[in-house]
């Protein structure tokens, strides 16, 4: 049983009543509580160690400057009985850890693009004002709505800053310090190759490459450099992978999936300076053709000549839904019962999927 530092019932500044606790990372607990004075919910989060709350007032402070729709909103701080305590707009989703981890391995290009074009509008904020977030991946990052993906929205700008000396010391110790620190195995297959060399020096331009490493990822279903100390050798050398073939072998997909690609690619130059600023992304995002429907979970009910058939949504308030097997994304075929992620479309008879996404066989929730 994990220890938590408050329960249920407990009362914070006389103000925020913890209401549940929602998880922890390395540097943090995270609550669930009510604003009795704004009647509001609030995600309130306390740093777990003596040596992350030394960095936890000017993190808040820093993360407070950034207003934008694409990030989580820094609404208070607080110290009471030598604790020190964040309080953030409450997200009612998952990460984006959680939900290639819960939900669906990889994401299409149409969400992959809407995931980068948020993320850069929010990064873009954040550097107007002269924040760098520096630990940027998909723990990170919260997905507004979970599976539906209403939204993509940064959060722990004040988290960042307090993992950096952290990160810092398990890259100076090598192997054993990166196998010792829960924190930067998790922001290692993100981090630019600057930030290898030397933490203190990392800037905006480190926020960029690891935008483009999410993306990556999402595409992928698998980090571009991998995971843990082996993958800093590859980081090093900024090369990227090609996309797979079988990610880019449809036409329904391939001319996005590219398009992406290619701006990932200049997100990933290993040279900070060559690499595009936040607004370049936002830019080049702008260009890209996708679409924002809500998504739903369902399983294939049939699947005739190896061609097509009808989806049954997991809402029994919603008909059956037809798909064709060119709308399944990474997959050449599909088994009756595979549960799948997709969205819906008006047709007659039957409504239309697309895209068809395969997802993980079971709800988590």
């Amino acid at each position: 049983m994990k220890n938590v530092l408050h329960k249920k019932g407990d009362l914070i500044g006389d103000r925020y009543a913890i209401e549940s606790d929602i998880g922890q990372g390395g540097m943090q607990e995270v609550y669930r509580a009510r604003d009795k004075l704004l009647g509001r919910e609030v995600a309130l989060k306390v740093p777990k160690s003596s040596s992350a709350e030394k960095r936890f007032k000017r993190s808040a402070v820093l993360s407070g400057k950034v207003n934008h729709a694409n990030v989580a909103k820094t609404l208070d701080y607080l110290e009471e009985n030598k604790r020190f305590y964040l309080v953030e707009e409450m997200i009612e989703g998952c990460d984006l850890a959680q939900l290639l981890a819960d939900y669906v391995p990889r994401v299409d290009p149409y969400v992959a693009a809407r995931a980068l074009h948020h993320l850069a509008k929010g990064v873009a904020a954040s550097h107007h004002v002269d924040v760098v977030h520096r630990d940027l991946k998909p723990s990170n990052v919260m997905v507004v709505g979970g599976p539906s993906v209403a939204s993509f929205k940064i959060t722990d700008f004040g988290i960042a800053k307090m993992a950096e000396k952290e990160i810092g010391d398990a890259v100076e110790g090598g192997s054993a310090g990166l196998t010792a620190s829960q924190t930067a195995l998790g922001a290692l297959p993100y981090m630019a190759p600057e930030m290898i060399e030397d933490l203190k020096q990392a800037g905006k331009p480190a926020d960029i490459w690891a935008l483009g490493a999410m993306t990556l990822e999402l595409l992928t279903g698998t980090r571009p450099f991998g995971q843990g100390y082996k993958a800093v050798p590859a980081i090093m050398s900024a090369k990227l992978p090609d996309l797979p073939k079988n990610l880019v072998s449809n036409p329904q997909y391939s001319p996005l999936a590219n398009e992406i690609y290619l701006i990932v690619q200049e997100c990933m130059k290993k040279t900070p300076e060559d690499r595009l600023t936040a607004d370049e992304v936002v830019e080049a995002c702008e260009a890209l053709c996708y679409n924002v429907s809500t998504r739903e979970f369902g399983t294939i009910h049939s699947f005739n000549f190896k061609k097509y058939g009808f989806v049954r949504s997991e809402d029994p308030s919603k008909s059956d839904v037809f798909y064709h097997i060119d709308s399944v994304y990474g997959a050449n075929t599909v088994t009756v019962g595979q549960r799948v992620w997709f969205s819906r479309y008006p047709g007659a008879p039957r409504d239309r999927a697309f895209p068809v996404v395969p997802a993980i066989s079971e709800d988590p929730f």
